[in-house]
């Protein structure tokens, strides 16, 4: 069986690193090929077809977090990130998970939820007629998705709300759909749309907005870890940490840039594996204010061993199929390195990831702080800038990390001395 606990990894070379996560997801010399000569991965003219009045292209770090144990399977996650520091956290924090088990998550079916908007109609009339042609909608709906149909998923339910805005009262209509192993975005606006006609001649109303809802709720992942207290730095570390999660629980502007932490290592995989990062941010901080107060993600706790307990649950909308996902060569070796099955697998992947990271970082900052680890990695990048050469990078770091300064100027300084 193969094991993402791989000794040092970082400090092996690119041919090393490619060879063990090679034989790891079994991939073929043209991928590593890919992976060792393609810079990002595409071609301009590949990037011209993705999107509209194309100049070039963009590349990212790719890396590899290691140690990852989920639901008693291994990982190595591919992550995509240009920030120092984010996979070491999270793999450091897959390390101490998997002393105790590793993550256990779980994930919902994939729901997506659809809406049309009506307008200038009797909302209580409409509803009530809605109700009694709720079969003859699906119906429609289903129409336009031979491939959800053959597998028993699509439309499921219609339900309708109403909202009361400045210009009046507005019915919602909101159609459930399971969308299978896709993100499902486009076949969501594809049913909405499809409907609107019928649920105008319904109504009497007029149909405006016909749109997903990027608020993934029907989709939620909750992941779960327990972090040794004895890895994480003793019973008063535990508590330390239990404390900073409280602030990040009842003070915005903390939680803003805890979540953002657990964004880190959520998001970064899904750039990896050709996901809407956008979508995935916005239903998460969306989810973040559901109690009415934006507030952490993660909650933070002691078991009755003194073990440190973390729980993240969010809304996580992604795919295996359809999208860039199958388009991006990239993004494609890296879905067959992560070799998930199902889109709920992908998610409960993302959402470890997040929580590996999340601990990571709380716990750097209730013990030495953040900058320690993150400002020596940081420090490549500015010895980079300065102009080194990447056989003098390494050397014109500990020199700054030995001066205890760490900046553009002093990287220039060292520069000019070597």
């Amino acid at each position: 069986m193969a094991d993402s606990s791989i000794s040092k990894f970082f400090e092996k070379s690119r041919k090393d690193r490619l060879d063990i996560i090679g034989n790891f997801a079994n991939l073929s010399e043209e991928e590593l090929n890919i992976l060792e000569n393609v810079n990002g991965g595409i071609s301009f003219d590949k990037a011209d077809k993705m999107i509209e009045n194309a100049i070039g292209t963009f590349s990212l770090p790719l890396g590899i977090a290691t140690n990852f144990k989920i639901n008693n399977k291994d990982y190595v996650v591919p992550m995509v990130i240009e920030e120092p520091s984010v996979i070491a956290a999270a793999s450091k924090g897959a390390k101490v998970a998997r002393i105790k088990g590793g993550f256990e998550v779980t994930a919902d079916e994939s729901y997506s939820i659809g809406q049309i908007q009506i307008l200038n109609t009797d909302t209580t009339v409409a509803i009530k007629k809605i109700e009694e042609q709720t079969n003859e909608i699906l119906e429609l709906a289903n129409s336009k998705s031979n491939t959800l149909s053959k597998m028993n998923k699509g439309a499921k339910e219609v339900t309708c709300k109403v909202i009361d805005t400045p210009s009046g009262s507005m019915l919602i209509v909101e159609l459930l759909i399971d969308v299978g192993d896709a993100m499902g975005a486009n076949v969501t606006n594809t049913m909405c749309e499809a409907v609107s006609p019928l649920l105008e001649k319904i109504t009497g109303g007029k149909a405006l907005l016909r749109i997903l809802s990027n608020y993934s709720t029907r989709r939620m992942v909750k992941a779960k870890a327990i972090f040794e207290k004895e890895s994480v730095g003793g019973e008063a570390v535990v508590d330390n940490i239990i404390l900073a999660f409280e602030f990040a629980d009842n003070d915005v502007y903390r939680a803003v840039t805890h979540n953002k932490g657990i964004m880190n290592g959520i998001i970064s995989v899904a750039n990896a594996v050709g996901q809407d990062s956008r979508a995935i941010e916005a239903a998460a901080n969306a989810y973040a204010a559901i109690s009415g107060k934006y507030r952490s993600l993660s909650k933070w706790s002691k078991d009755a061993d003194g073990n440190l307990v973390g729980i993240l649950e969010i809304p996580l909308s992604v795919g295996i199929v359809g999208g860039i996902a199958n388009v991006h060569p990239v993004a494609k070796i890296c879905a067959k390195i992560l070799n998930v099955e199902s889109a709920q697998e992908l998610a409960c992947v993302m959402t470890a990831t997040g929580l590996a990271q999340n601990y990571s970082a709380i716990r750097a900052l209730s013990t030495e702080g953040i900058q320690k680890g993150h400002m020596r990695l940081h420090a490549r990048n500015l010895a980079a800038a300065a102009g080194a050469t990447p056989e003098q990078i390494d050397q014109i770091v500990e020199k700054m990390v030995q001066a205890n300064s760490i900046s553009l100027d002093k990287a220039k300084e060292l520069l000019h001395q070597i």
